[in-house]
């Protein structure tokens, strides 16, 4: 097992001495379950004076203490925020004076470690990056301070936001629900800790799926937005015709109330100008329970077939939403396009990845590499554990291939921007339009989770066919809202994606909301199980 993050152990005592000193005292109140409760029931709780930032910090820090590198250890977090504590006390004092900036005013939060930080280091997981600090925060960053959350942690993550759900600086990352099961990449580390209830909500990246299947694997909701929605300043690069940030939490309320603080124009990014009179500051009017009554959704049924219990759960959802008063219609995409995905998106990802990694390399401090040829000669020198750096070979061979598959100039990355990416647009669209639809939906993971002692995939598959529906949104563009919709027989959870037009957010949040109040399917995992302290709050 890897060691603990530098200081960790040192900080992780210094909580528990924090919350003993606390509950030394008499008078407590209960106004909160940290692993339920929502933003508006943290909120009420601020209100009424019987919760601080500061304990809430507290709280969320005791879980990382008795789950990340102990018990479980499920190695969520590279880097825990030393200042988080008192960034808390000062929120409070703040808010005692002026009142609360944002419904996020003293909400911790953890960040996918692509996502820069001036104050902690940023690393996409790679030993490569190890203690770089980016110039300034990301412009979702800097927002989300604005509004006064608090930035808990950096966390774990598919290194360089592709591969496995592992990485050389932060080590294999384990399942809640299940520790010998993968709880997905890129985006592992944010669904594991919000999940686990390590913070009120996180956020993740989204290049090819990789906010929404951590979301699904580990039963959580997660929003990947219609692209342009919010900036990309600031995030490590992958490819940046799909990149997306998205919020990844244990309720919609809390989606959408993220959502509205990070949305919109941002200057230094041109694709923010397309949310130009789209954008929301308040997504969370748009909850409402009664949302699924006269919708009409569209299930892809080229996406079931792979998973007996996977498709026990969608078709009871199914059931669920035609009982709250929704028209289900089954809908089929093209065959030719259920087996050209792929491809056409490697296309443009994997040269995008060679052309843009040295963009942002560039804005870092002397002695890190400068291109992918020189991060793949580094890392050939990694072949042994050593100083906390694991080998990563799964992910170094993926970026040997990335480093050969062209240039940006190349006819078959131009005829796939060009007339590729608008054909699938096209056809998505004309699937919704022709229909009427709201929104598809379907498994957005067909099969339940992979076990982690899975020997890796051949090069060439045979076998029948297993279209993934998961890369549709970014191939598009529109937005794909993710909620958990149940569990399979070995307890591994589902989740249900909505899919609409561009800059649907409003209507697919306000049916990913009615849906999980009828469902109430997510459940805490069971490796990461309430604390005696988690509902406790001292009187003021």
């Amino acid at each position: 097992m890897q060691p603990p993050p530098h200081g960790y152990r040192r900080l992780a005592t210094l909580i528990f001495l924090l919350f003993l000193s606390g509950a030394a005292g008499t008078g407590f109140a209960q106004p909160v379950d940290v692993t339920t409760a929502t933003l508006e029931e943290i909120n009420r709780a601020f209100d009424a004076g019987t919760l601080t930032a500061e304990h809430l910090v507290s709280l969320y820090l005791a879980r990382i203490a008795a789950f990340d590198k102990v018990g479980p250890t499920l190695n969520a977090v590279i880097t825990l925020n030393p200042d988080a504590l008192g960034r808390a006390r000062a929120l409070d004092a703040e808010r005692r004076s002026q009142g609360p900036r944002s419904r996020l005013h003293g909400v911790p939060v953890v960040l996918k470690d692509n996502l820069d930080t001036a104050d902690m280091p940023t690393t996409a997981g790679s030993s490569l990056l190890r203690g770089s600090l980016p110039p300034d925060d990301a412009f979702i960053v800097r927002k989300l301070r604005e509004a006064g959350a608090i930035v808990l942690a950096k966390l774990n993550m598919s290194e360089f936001a592709s591969g496995g759900a592992q990485s050389s600086l932060g080590g294999p990352m384990r399942n809640p629900h299940d520790l010998g099961r993968s709880p997905a990449g890129s985006s592992g580390g944010t669904g594991i800790a919000v999940a686990a209830a390590y913070a009120q909500f996180g956020l993740g990246t989204d290049t090819g799926g990789s906010v929404r299947m951590p979301s699904t694997a580990n039963g959580i909701v997660g929003l990947k937005p219609t692209h342009g929605l919010m900036s990309r300043d600031g995030i490590i690069p992958l490819a940046l015709t799909f990149d997306m940030a998205g919020p990844m939490a244990r309720h919609v309320y809390d989606v959408a109330v993220a959502l509205g603080v990070m949305a919109g124009v941002d200057p230094a990014d041109d694709s923010t100008r397309k949310s130009e009179g789209q954008a929301r500051t308040d997504y969370a009017q748009y909850l409402d329970a009664g949302a699924l009554g006269g919708a009409r959704l569209g299930i892809a049924r080229d996406f079931l077939g792979q998973d007996a219990d996977v498709d026990w759960i969608v078709e009871a959802s199914l059931a669920a939403m035609r009982d709250a008063g929704t028209t289900v219609v089954d809908v089929r995409l093209p065959d030719w396009l259920l087996d050209a995905n792929n491809a056409l998106y490697t296309t443009i990802r994997h040269r995008e990845f060679r052309a843009q990694i040295p963009e942002y390399l560039a804005t870092l401090t002397a002695g890190y590499p400068e291109t992918l040829a020189a991060l793949v000669e580094r890392a050939t020198r990694l072949t042994a554990p050593i100083d906390g750096a694991l080998p990563n070979p799964g992910r170094w061979r993926l970026m040997e291939r990335e480093d050969d598959s062209g240039e940006l100039s190349d006819h078959e990355y131009e005829a796939v921007y060009t007339y590729g990416l608008p054909l699938i647009r096209t056809i998505v669209q004309g699937v919704l339009d022709a229909n009427d639809l709201d929104a598809l939906v379907y498994p957005t993971q067909p099969r339940r989770p992979t076990r982690l002692d899975a020997d890796p995939a051949p090069t060439a598959s045979g076998g029948p066919r297993r279209p993934s529906p998961i890369r549709f949104a970014n191939l598009t563009g529109f937005p794909d809202l993710v909620v958990p919709a149940g569990f399979t027989g070995n307890r591994l959870p589902v989740g249900v994606s909505f899919l609409g037009r561009p800059f649907s957010e409003p209507r697919l949040l306000a049916l990913g909301y009615a849906f999980e109040q009828i469902t109430q399917a997510r459940r805490l995992p069971v490796h990461t199980p309430a604390l005696s302290a988690d509902a406790d709050s001292p009187q003021p």
